[in-house]
């Protein structure tokens, strides 16, 4: 159960109503309703950094349910399993990425092999990234990639410490989905 009360179409702020425009938002709006002038400069912020742009779908799942597995978000790890399912990713890579089997047999591609050292870098450790890890990550992506690639993790990273302190709950769709694909 959240920890803060989820605000309903009924109930929402003037300024909250348009989120809800299309039915249930979810529980990230439904929490930032209560502070609708945060949800108007957060909803931007994120549908940039998770949205659609010239890094790829599958490398942005790639990304966040890396991110959102290292820093054990229930609510981002079951919702980002169900969109990366729908990205493309294999049940092997999906489990590889959530730390339950080895991400090197997973991704062996050099490529995503670095950027997901880059991700378990940034999200996972602290202090400045390796030399030899930013180097690898450049080898495949060009500096805006790598600014995008970051942002994403820092972006997920967030979103992780929000769902995970308020508690949010994972749509029951998609609990149902993760419980057919054996994923839950």
């Amino acid at each position: 159960m959240s920890t803060v009360c989820l605000i309903d179409a009924e109930q929402a702020p003037l300024l909250a109503r348009p989120f809800y425009a299309n039915g249930d938002p979810g529980p990230i709006v439904a929490s930032l309703a209560q502070v609708p002038e945060l949800l108007e400069v957060a909803l931007p912020f994120i549908g940039a950094a998770l949205g659609p742009s010239a890094i790829s779908w599958r490398a942005k799942e790639l990304v966040i349910v890396r991110t959102s597995a290292l820093l054990e978000c229930r609510y981002c790890v079951q919702t980002h399993t169900a969109v990366a399912l729908d990205a493309g990713l294999t049940r092997d890579e999906i489990l590889a990425l959530r730390g339950e089997a080895p991400v090197g047999s997973a991704f062996p591609e050099p490529r995503e092999a670095a950027l997901l050292a880059w991700v378990d870098a940034v999200a996972g450790e602290r202090g400045a990234v390796a030399d030899t890890t930013t180097a690898a990550l450049h080898e495949h992506r060009d500096d805006h990639e790598v600014v995008e690639l970051t942002m994403l993790v820092g972006a997920t990273m967030m979103l992780n410490r929000f769902a995970t302190a308020l508690r949010l709950p994972t749509s029951a769709d998609t609990v149902h989905r993760l419980t057919e694909e054996d994923l839950l």
